[in-house]
């Protein structure tokens, strides 16, 4: 009887969790139309703000929303919601290319707003197709931010998102414990009277659940590109707090509005001391603005990293390990911070700045620098404003900080040039690839280190123009493929006339290895019978 119980059990858990998939296609489908009316099957499919509004009684955890090839026009918001332990999967079908579209005349300020709770959203497009104003004061705009995640824990998935008149992706204090890696964000944003607005990221927590951001390329948005901060004052919670941004690939925001804005910003505007930007990592990140490494003497105006905002919210419990931080005069900056971990990081600009709010945490050793690589202008890298600037023996002997790090001129900045390789987590045989070559000269990348073998095909794209392949081929048995920097020539993305290519020292690519089909003698002889 025991066993008969237990079986029971065992059944009605299966049944319980047992997974389930349902299909959309677009409402105006040429082939196959989703409707309201639809059950989600195959042949009965959803549209997509059907299947984006079911009760857990019928899409649950565990379960699957195929989103299949087209154009789905509309903003969207998502209410889904698991009830269990396992999340629901939203995703393009297989391969299809599936692109939510929200160039309409329609309410609404996102395209996808989603208030639900542990979804993936995975692996589809979030646009604006067509031509629209990216002018502020353009009567015509039809502005609206691409992704507004505004409750619930979830995971983004290898989505693209691009030429949103907004901001590109904003998960609120809400939304503690999620995960957005093996995006690319980029080109979101409009130009204002005085500079340009929106980030390609905002992100905000309350949560003690770690936010994960990993993986990602975020690039030539019109403001900021990401925003860990609140520029709200008078809050009477925490909610910039347990972030981690972790092996992204980070570079020329704010120049399609004209200059060069802060890569990452890490603050709080609370002028009541109360909502503090602290226990927050950033590890293994390249944070890059244009430079010249050949005419490296004229520098201007362009931060890859900024930590605090003002003296009433210094930003506590902030580590900084492993990153390439490039820029101009201001590449980096710990101007409001009372506790900071600075280790293993490599720094092109023309001084480290300092507030001098910062000088309790030096002089306490709050602050903690140690084993980095400095690259600066006349040989005096670390600067407090309105107090002194310091060589690093000066900063050595007065703080007793940076004990084994280095320091050199910017004419002496040397690094190996394959900076980042990176495996998508959602697609381990497709990889980020970020180089840095000063004179611009092609880079060969070793794959041996990673489960990629003689003979795969693969296809290389230029992050900056993804739409076409960039080159493609067999790889041999030595695992080595050959990058082309010199890349400048290429023509510029959609709605970014005023944004300039990355320099050819730099660039950013996704490599797609796929194991090739292996024919026999019968079939190379005889391949039209098949």
């Amino acid at each position: 009887m025991k066993h008969i119980i237990s079986i029971i059990i065992l059944l009605s858990s299966a049944i319980a969790f047992a997974q389930n998939e349902f299909h959309v296609f677009p409402l105006d489908g040429k082939t196959i139309a989703g409707t309201p009316n639809g059950n989600g099957s195959i042949d009965n499919p959803w549209d997509l703000q059907t299947a984006l509004s079911q009760s857990p009684e019928y899409v649950n955890g565990g379960d699957t929303i195929w989103i299949h090839e087209g154009v789905y026009n509309g903003r969207f918001m998502s209410l889904i919601r698991s009830s269990n332990s396992k999340f629901i999967t939203v995703s393009a079908f297989k391969d299809d290319t599936v692109i939510l579209d929200g160039n309409v005349s329609t309410e609404g300020k996102y395209v996808l707003e989603v208030k639900g709770g542990k979804v993936i959203f995975r692996n589809f497009e979030v646009t604006y197709l067509g031509d629209f104003p990216r002018l502020y004061s353009d009567k015509n705009i039809r502005g609206a931010n691409g992704i507004n995640h505004i409750s619930g824990e979830c995971k983004f998935q290898n989505l693209k998102i691009y030429n949103i008149p907004g901001l590109g992706f904003g998960s609120w204090k809400s939304t503690g414990g999620s995960v957005i890696e093996d995006c690319i964000i980029y080109n979101n944003g409009i130009i204002g009277k005085k500079r340009g607005f929106g980030e390609g990221m905002y992100v905000q927590n309350h949560s003690d659940n770690t936010r994960i951001i990993r993986n990602n390329i975020i690039f030539n948005n019109y403001y900021k590109g990401v925003e860990i901060w609140s520029a709200s004052s008078g809050q009477n919670k925490e909610f910039v707090k347990n972030i981690a941004l972790i092996g992204n690939v980070i570079f020329n925001n704010g120049i399609p509005s004209g200059r060069h804005q802060g890569n990452v910003i890490i603050a709080s505007n609370d002028r009541e001391s109360v909502n503090i930007a602290k226990h927050i990592k950033v590890e293994n990140n390249v944070l890059y603005h244009n430079v010249d490494f050949i005419k490296n003497n004229k520098l201007g105006d362009a931060s890859s990293l900024l930590l605090g905002f003002i003296k009433r919210a210094l930003v506590e419990d902030i580590t900084v390990t492993d990153n390439v931080i490039i820029g101009q005069n201001n590449a980096f900056s710990i101007l409001h911070a009372k506790s900071v971990l600075f280790k293993n990081n490599t720094v092109y600009t023309g001084y480290v700045h300092f507030d001098r709010s910062t000088l309790p945490g030096l002089e306490s050793q709050l602050i903690q620098m140690d084993h980095n690589n400095y690259f600066s202008k006349r040989g005096v890298p670390f600067r407090i404003s309105k107090h002194k600037d310091y060589t690093l023996k000066d900063w050595q002997n007065t703080f007793k900080i940076d004990t084994h790090s280095s320091a050199g001129a910017l004419k002496d900045f040397e690094i190996n040039p394959v900076l980042k390789v990176s495996p998508l987590h959602t697609k381990p045989s497709h990889f980020n690839v970020v180089l840095l070559e000063k004179n611009g000269n092609d880079v060969e990348v070793n794959f041996s280190d990673y489960n990629i073998e003689e003979g795969m095909t693969y296809k290389i794209y230029d992050i900056e123009n993804s739409h076409k392949v960039l080159k493609s081929g067999e790889i041999t048995k030595t695992l080595k493929v050959s990058f082309p920097m010199n890349l400048t020539n290429f023509e510029k993305p959609l709605h970014n006339t005023l944004a300039i290519k990355s320099a050819d020292n730099f660039g950013v690519f996704r490599i797609e290895f796929e194991k090739s089909e292996k024919k026999s003698f019968f079939k190379r002889l005889f391949g039209w019978l098949f």
